[in-house]
Parts: C-alpha cells; structure tokens; sequence
C-alpha cells in the first residue's frame, strides 16, 4: 500500500437525483462506484469524508451571478420562462431543467472545492471527487450536461496556494469548459486527449493553444475512434512527461471521463479499464498533489468498475484486487461476467492505419452541438441581438479576436494539419508506420531537429510566433 494520503469525497444523496427518464447522463453511477470502493475494503484506507455543499456564492466565483441565480429558482415548469425559451442559460437539449438540480450542482462543486483544500491545507496527497469532473460548463450556460463547471472551481482554489496547475482530461469529449475559462492565463496548462470531428463539442483542434499570456498554454490531442490502449499510451506518456518537465505544475487535476471507455455509449474509442487506468498510475508517479475527478461515462457498469479500480490505483493497491467481483448491492448490473474488468472490442483503431485523420468541421462561433446527437444547432448572440454572448470560438468578445494568423511552436511535432490535404498527419521520423508513439519526437520540444537556417534561437516557452512580424 503506498504511503500517499487519499482523501475520498462522497455525498450519499448522489445517487437520488435524476436528470429525467431516457437521459444518458445516470447520477447513480456514483453510488456504484461507492458500493464497488467499499465491498474492495478500500474506505479504511482512505479518509472518508462528505463535503459542504458549494453555496451560490462559491459558484460565482466562475459563473455569473445571473446564471447562478437562474440555476437556483429553474424549475422544469418555469424553465421556458427563466430561459425565454431556451435560448439562454439552458440550450438545446442536452441540459434539462430537473427537479433537485441546483442541489446536485452544490454537492459537485463542494466535493471538488473542498478536496482542492484538502491539498492544499497539507491534509492529504491525493484527492478523489467521483462526482465532479464536469467539463464543459461555461461562465454563463450549461453545456454537455454539465451546469456548474467544479473543475475550475477547483482549479481556481488550487491557485490561491499554487503558482501553477496543470489540468489533463482523458474524456473522450474535448475539455472546452476548462481550456476557455484558463484560455489566457499561463498559471493553468490544459491538456486534452480527445475524440475530434463531427463529434460535440466540436472544439479542440491542434490551433487551440491559448491567447495573450496563456498563448501556448492550451494543448488539444485529437484522437480518431478506436484508439487503443498501446496507441493512447503512447501519446500519453511523452506529451504528459514533456508537459511536467517544461510547465512543472505545483499541482495536477486529471479528469476521469470514462466515455473513452471500450463500449461507451456516447463514447468511440476502444480502451480497457487497465489502459485507462494507466493514466492514473502514470500521473501518480509524478509524486505532486493530485485531484481525481469523474466526468463522462454512459455506460454505468464500467463507469463504476473503471472508477473503484482507480480508487485502488490512488491507494497503490490495484494489484491486490481480486477480479472477480464480490457480492454487492448492484452485483446483478455487472453480469453476465461479474469481473472488476473492461474488455476491449473488435472495433478497428483508426489511428494506426495508413493516412490521416478523416476531413473534419469545425464549428462556428455561433453554433453549437448537441452531446447526444452530434448535430450542431444555432443559438442567438448578442450580435444577433439573443440573449447570448459573444463567442469568437473559445468565449472572448470581440476584442480578442485574432488579427493575423498564427503558427504553432509548442508540442507540434506529434502532429500538424496539412491545408492542403485538409488532414491531420501525425509524424514519426524513421519509423515505416507509426503507432503514435512521438516519445523521441518530444525530445526537440515540438521544433525540427535542425533548426531553420538564420532563424533566431527560441527559448523552451516561446510557443507562437505571428506570421508577418518583423
């Protein structure tokens, strides 16, 4: 057992709410988790702990005090009439107005605001929030059916204590919430391996990489379907291992979305309970304060089994786990094998096969798409004269919107989009076909080998240069 110390957040009322009938997104997964965490024996080895719930006025220190309040009074009965008709606040139909919902939103938010505390009081070492991890919340709206973003609540704790935190996301929706609300700091790195094309958010290409300070501080990975353990490890590992050694975090949040899960409902990628896991264990070694976060995930059964052995894996005890599951309160949902595992499927890894990334679209900065069905939807802006606001891709007004093109400096040699082929082509020098692995790549910190002859010497941050300065 290690000798780290891991506090675990748990709200036992999670398990009661419900975003409404035929939903993907199942609250219960969390009181599954907990079931699978303590029928393992692994509470006596954590500190158990059940946190205040987050007050509206926590919640304002990201949102606006405007949606905070809407979240507060909605209800599914007034919902059209607090929203004016959804085009505000709740968009589309991924975030429905339910009952109990600004309760839920408290109870994610304290967990993951108070394990931020718990790091940095010297209390604990590493910190588990099962139910937070909810991404892709905006200052102003829900999004992906996320309402109140936890994440940069924690984050923004974190940073009270610590001059620099670094965020890595392993769901297989791109992270957009948490990359736009650090969009222009550099004391928050984000880093986010996800599916991308015609797949929501639809955010996260190679070109999103941060604006003004935080220029270069945003690294987006998009991935193909199908990727499997050995391909996503081997992009893992060296961009996180490049990432720690340039940025060096003082501390590192990693969400847990369990969609890129083999099997997923929502989810395209092809990884096994072990191959997701493996982050956790790689991201542990690195020995700094620690807060694990849940996130996606749609197939409730591998959510609860991948997320107690990731629990196992914060403890240090994953290899004492017995496989086969113990009798528990919902043993009859893990059939017809009754094991702590994900297998892998038949699907075919895209990734590894000879070409590129298919074309992809990328969204307008007025529209956006719906999490269950992909297709994108308008919303009305201010410049529309909606109730919305301006969104120049990544949320700034206008006033941020680039004028000249940019061309990428930081963790571009692992891959580079082709405007003539309209591809993404992944390299690997001297190798006859790559299976992502960019570990030697990495060594040059994202430039050539050789530097361009009568260019000027850049330093290791220097991560964008505008084309036409002088």
């Amino acid at each position: 057992m290690s000798t780290r110390r891991v506090a675990y957040y748990y709200d036992p009322d999670v398990g009661a709410y419900t975003y409404g009938l035929g939903h993907p997104m199942k609250p219960q997964r969390m009181r599954m988790t907990h079931e699978l965490v303590a029928v393992y024996d692994m509470l006596d080895k954590m500190q158990v702990l059940r946190a205040k719930r987050a007050t509206g006025e926590d919640m304002t220190r990201f949102h606006t005090d405007e949606y905070v309040n809407f979240l507060e009074h909605v209800t599914p009965e007034t919902c059209d009439q607090l929203s004016n008709n959804g085009t505000r606040f709740l968009v589309g139909d991924d975030n429905p107005a339910w009952d109990g919902l600004f309760e839920f939103c408290s109870l994610s938010a304290g967990g993951s605001i108070e394990a931020a505390q718990r790091l940095t009081s010297g209390a604990a070492d590493i910190a588990i929030n099962w139910a937070g991890g909810l991404h892709h919340a905006k200052k102003r709206e829900a999004s992906g059916f996320c309402y109140i973003n936890d994440i940069v609540l924690g984050i923004l704790e974190l940073l009270r204590f610590y001059s620099r935190v670094l965020y890595i996301d392993i769901d297989c929706h791109h992270g957009d919430g948490v990359e736009e609300a650090f969009y222009t700091t550099d004391r928050v790195m984000t880093c986010s391996f996800h599916k991308f094309g015609e797949y929501f958010p639809g955010t996260g290409t190679q070109d999103d990489r941060g604006r003004g300070d935080g220029k270069g501080y945003a690294v987006n990975v998009p991935l193909k379907d199908g990727i499997t353990d050995e391909s996503y490890r081997s992009v893992f590992e060296p961009v996180i291992h490049k990432i720690t050694e340039v940025f060096q975090p003082s501390a590192i949040v990693l969400q847990c979305g369990a969609d890129s899960l083999a099997g997923d409902k929502l989810g395209c990628f092809n990884i096994t309970m072990q191959g997701h896991a493996n982050c956790v264990q790689f991201v542990r070694k690195l020995g700094l304060p620690f807060m694990m976060l849940g996130g996606g995930g749609y197939t409730v059964k591998n959510v609860a089994r991948t997320w107690a052995y990731e629990t196992a894996c914060a403890l240090g005890i994953e290899d004492t786990i017995d496989p086969n599951m113990p009798w528990n309160e919902y043993f009859e949902w893990f059939g017809p094998r009754y094991r702590l595992e994900v297998v892998r499927n038949n699907m075919e890894d895209l990734n590894t096969k000879d070409g590129s990334l298919d074309k992809v679209r990328i969204r307008s900065g007025k529209q956006r798409m719906s999490i269950t069905t992909n297709q994108l939807f308008n919303v009305p802006r201010l410049e529309e004269g909606g109730h919305g606001y301006y969104d120049y891709g990544c949320g700034h007004g206008p006033e941020m919107v680039p004028t000249r093109s940019t061309k990428r400096r930081f963790f571009a040699s692992f891959a580079r989009w082709d405007d003539r082929l309209q591809q993404v082509l992944v390299h690997n020098e001297g190798l006859a076909m790559p299976r992502l692995n960019i570990a030697d790549l990495m060594e040059s910190g994202g430039r050539s080998r050789e530097p361009d002859a009568g260019s000027d010497a850049e330093e290791e941050m220097e991560v964008d240069e505008e084309e036409g300065e002088s």
